[in-house]
């Protein structure tokens, strides 16, 4: 499992960096096809418990309006994203009313769609327009080294150090000796980033934010858990040897980008 997740990166990682450094249509394509996968793998997972049934139509819409979402962050702002975000929660509501049915109406249902459209969608609409900002490049490869490095620290140090459970509910692997192992390298790989190509961000706000980031990777990789847990599921998916589904391997990175949005908008810059 360690060597599949070792060369699954490996030979993941040079198409990554280029399709970053590209940037345009090319990391567009990039997030548009990671939206979409990790939206079918959320489906999935959300809506397998027995109680639960997935409507084909609200399904559709959130397939047709992942695009849009997307198209309003790349040519847009924050607001055309707000804007394309609540005409597609409006499109499922609008379902809703026209298709009730009180014998076989779930609002639980309706309402796991929905967040699948804020949950997937919108973290990766910010990191189109951080992309797109002065310095987007640097900023996408600083979220996902702090990110990244978490996750693998976490796993590793959790691996050989963990005694304390974290989350037992939740994630019986999980520990605390992990947790804290995942902060550390969230805060050695933000701050080889920032000090190497970002020396103008003041060193203050830099680590909280690595801190806080961190932290919230920590809780998007739970969040994913509880889904799983609930439905019996190991993993999202197969696509990717190793790591399991793409929703897996970017369930921390959901939780991050919103975080890193806010303090380059209000914080660091």
């Amino acid at each position: 499992m360690h060597l599949k997740r070792w060369i699954t990166g490996l030979v993941a990682l040079p198409f990554l960096i280029l399709l970053i450094v590209a940037g345009g249509e090319a990391f567009f394509l990039l997030v548009a096809v990671a939206s979409i996968l990790a939206l079918r793998e959320y489906h999935k997972i959300a809506l397998s418990a027995p109680h639960l049934s997935a409507e084909g139509v609200p399904l559709l819409l959130s397939y047709f309006f992942a695009p849009f979402i997307l198209l309003a962050a790349a040519a847009g702002s924050a607001e055309w994203v707000l804007g394309a975000l609540a005409v597609s929660l409006i499109g499922l509501a609008f379902f809703a009313v026209v298709r009730f049915d009180p014998d076989r109406f779930r609002t639980d249902t309706l309402l796991l769609q929905a967040t699948g459209i804020l949950y997937i969608l919108l973290p990766f609409a910010l990191l189109l327009r951080i992309r797109a900002e002065p310095e987007g490049t640097v900023w996408i490869f600083l979220i996902l080294a702090v990110v990244f490095a978490g996750d693998t620290c976490a796993y590793h140090i959790g691996s050989v150090y963990g005694r304390h459970k974290l989350c037992p509910k939740v994630s019986p692997g999980k520990t605390v000796e992990g947790a804290l192992g995942g902060l550390a390298g969230n805060l050695l790989a933000g701050a080889l980033i920032k000090g190497f190509f970002l020396p103008d961000l003041p060193w203050a706000g830099s680590l909280l934010f690595f801190v806080v980031a961190g932290a919230a990777g920590q809780l998007g990789d739970l969040f994913e858990s509880q889904f799983k847990r609930l439905g019996n599921i190991k993993d999202s998916g197969h696509i990717l040897p190793g790591h399991g589904g793409i929703l897996d391997r970017i369930d921390a990175l959901l939780f991050a980008a919103p975080v890193a949005y806010l303090f380059k908008q209000l914080l660091i810059i």
